[in-house]
């Protein structure tokens, strides 16, 4: 599972173009991948659930694909606690990930270079390069943001919930070390991967289902300490959004 280079993350950004998400280059979540309780761990796996797990983050394109994944975290760890932990978190915060430069949405030049950005749930961090939903409730532009990010994010569940119907290993507990199980899960993302690779057609979201037992939500406790620039960047996806230039019909919650 190379990381992406540039050209590639382009490739990626105009599919979730046509899923009228522009600048996006994935949808991000984890999930717990339920383990017996590893000798002398203490709490370090055990979850919000009552059971021990390994965490699965992981970055999907629009195609349902794994792009990047970091398997391992203890399962007591929240999503933005493994993502600031992982690889992919510290490559993020280098700038080492090969992100394309900045770039102005379709039809809104006017709002100058727009980073290019990943979606994610309540429980990440608002960042430059970080989009996460306006909380409480909402209207105008922040109701529309956030339904056309919970859009596109949904694909990330998508793919979890076809990991979990593909390989019935995650429908029990996984008797094996936290090692073993890390390479399990690996595995199982990669041969995802090869058996969708040469669909060329971009799926709508389908409805989610609830993974298996052995594969569990997250929850969502994420702090959210974002900069300035960070809160600029989703007020001006806010705006495009809104606009003539980027406003879809279905954005109110009605397709």
């Amino acid at each position: 599972m190379p990381v992406p280079d540039a050209a590639e993350w382009r490739r990626i950004a105009a599919d979730f173009n046509n899923l009228a998400f522009p600048n996006c280059l994935g949808a991000m979540d984890g999930k717990h991948v339920v383990i017996e309780a590893p000798p002398r761990s203490g709490s370090l796996y055990y979850n919000y659930k009552g059971t021990f797990s390994i965490v699965l983050l992981a970055v999907v394109d629009a195609k349902y694909r794994f792009r990047l994944v970091d398997v391992g975290a203890y399962g007591k760890n929240s999503d933005g606690g493994t993502l600031a932990a992982s690889a992919f978190g510290a490559a993020l915060r280098r700038g080492s990930l090969d992100i394309p430069e900045d770039s102005p949405l379709p039809g809104a030049e006017h709002l100058g270079a727009m980073p290019f950005v990943f979606v994610a749930d309540e429980a990440f961090p608002l960042r430059k390069n970080i989009m996460r939903p306006y909380p409480g409730h909402t209207a105008g532009e922040k109701r529309a943001f956030n339904f056309r990010l919970s859009h596109v994010r949904r694909i990330v569940e998508c793919a979890f919930g076809i990991l979990a119907t593909q390989w019935r290993v995650y429908r029990r507990v996984l008797c094996v070390s936290p090692e073993v199980a890390e390479s399990i899960v690996k595995a199982t993302c990669i041969l995802q991967n090869f058996m969708r690779w040469d669909n060329d057609t971009i799926p709508r979201p389908a409805p989610i289902a609830e993974p298996s037992f052995g594969l569990l939500s997250t929850p969502r406790l994420g702090s959210n300490n974002a900069t300035r620039d960070a809160v600029a960047v989703r007020e001006a996806f806010a705006a495009y959004f809104s606009s003539p230039a980027g406003r879809v019909h279905w954005q109110e919650g009605r397709y």
